[in-house]
């Protein structure tokens, strides 16, 4: 069953062209089915006649290997003037740092659905659509005799041809152009083996130079890893315990709002605001998901938590009153000895 469709952001990942910057500021829909669009160009799988322009959020497909199946994306210009784009499909990916949807850029190749999409010949070059008009692209997806099952997912993108700015990357100035894309869901049948698991959790800490009279902060990172075959919508609980099981962080299970794509891992992050800053503590992460109940993966990382600071000021008052007791024992030791040569030398002259 595919993912319910949320609100997030995609972004063009990968590798940028010497003097194109493509931002991919591409806004898509919530489960309301509102489609990719910026507010002056839209990608929209094309409505049945008479239906609304938003009648599908996304193109989700399903189909066998070797088999070909048809569609069409169309592009909506609200603008006031003719726009001309460069339209191509692609794969998608999670981006390494928090996991937001993305689509490969126009200079990278995509392999996996984006490579079975083959658009119509008059999209080969550029498409222009006039102001406040539309243009439909046909498209076939030919699944390959050996796709794997399971979910494969890219999009459809317009990429707009004109440059919309200039912006100063380091001595090379580069030209920035934008792109809106439709997120394409394909499921190859065959097993399903859903696969999640935690990974990479650590703990950084900072602080305060006088415990208890500030909070101490602390940051939980760790890694997500969809080792499956489906796409996977993660929830993560995250816990702690001190020193005899003492609970001090408990934080039930939620949903992330990402859709992790199969094969790909995330790095997250969790902050701790009243962090621990005396105790010996083991963190918890546990991540399962809605649609899958049997997966349930777990991580753990120990730290012990200690006021560096105020030990360092203890440290240095310890050996400031350690030197001063051995200066004050070796200051009686010399005066004692300074009184039995005293004693010594009237005795010695007593006896003359």
């Amino acid at each position: 069953m595919h993912p319910r469709p949320r609100r997030s952001r995609v972004f063009a990942y990968g590798p940028l062209l010497a003097l194109v910057l493509l931002l991919a500021g591409l806004l898509l829909p919530a489960a309301t089915a509102t489609a990719a669009d910026n507010g002056t160009w839209g990608v929209f799988p094309t409505p049945p006649a008479g239906a609304p322009m938003t009648d599908r959020a996304y193109f989700f497909h399903q189909g066998a290997a070797g088999t070909t199946i048809s569609d069409s994306a169309t592009i909506l210009n609200s603008s006031d003037k003719e726009l001309t784009f460069q339209v191509f499909a692609t794969d998608a990916v999670n981006t390494p740092v928090g996991g937001a949807f993305a689509l490969l850029p126009v200079d990278q190749k995509p392999k996996d659905v984006g490579a079975w999409i083959v658009l119509a010949p008059e999209a080969a070059t550029t498409v222009t659509v006039p102001p406040k008009g539309r243009k439909d692209v046909p498209f076939t997806v030919k699944v390959p005799q050996d796709a794997t099952p399971g979910d494969h997912v890219g999009g459809i993108v317009a990429l707009n041809t004109a440059v919309e700015g200039i912006r100063q990357e380091g001595k090379v100035q580069v030209g920035v152009k934008r792109q809106v894309g439709s997120r394409m869901y394909f499921r190859v049948p065959g097993p399903v083996t859903p696969g999640l698991s935690v990974e990479d959790v650590k703990v950084s800490r900072s602080a305060p130079l006088l415990p208890w009279v500030k909070e101490a902060r602390a940051m939980v990172s760790y890694t997500l890893v969809n080792r499956g075959n489906v796409v996977v919508e993660p929830e993560v609980a995250v816990s702690a315990k001190g020193l005899f099981g003492r609970t001090v962080l408990d934080r039930p299970a939620r949903e992330l709002k990402l859709v992790l794509l199969p094969g790909q891992r995330v790095q997250l992050t969790e902050p701790w605001a009243d962090a621990p800053q005396s105790d010996w503590v083991t963190v918890r992460i546990s991540a399962g998901a809605t649609a899958h109940p049997d997966l349930a993966p777990q991580s753990e990382v120990e730290f012990i938590a200690v006021p560096w600071p105020a030990v360092g000021v203890l440290f240095v008052l310890a050996g400031a009153v350690i030197t001063l007791l051995v200066l004050r024992r070796r200051r009686a030791r010399s005066s004692a000895a300074d009184g039995e040569r005293a004693e010594l030398t009237a005795d010695l002259a007593g006896t003359r």
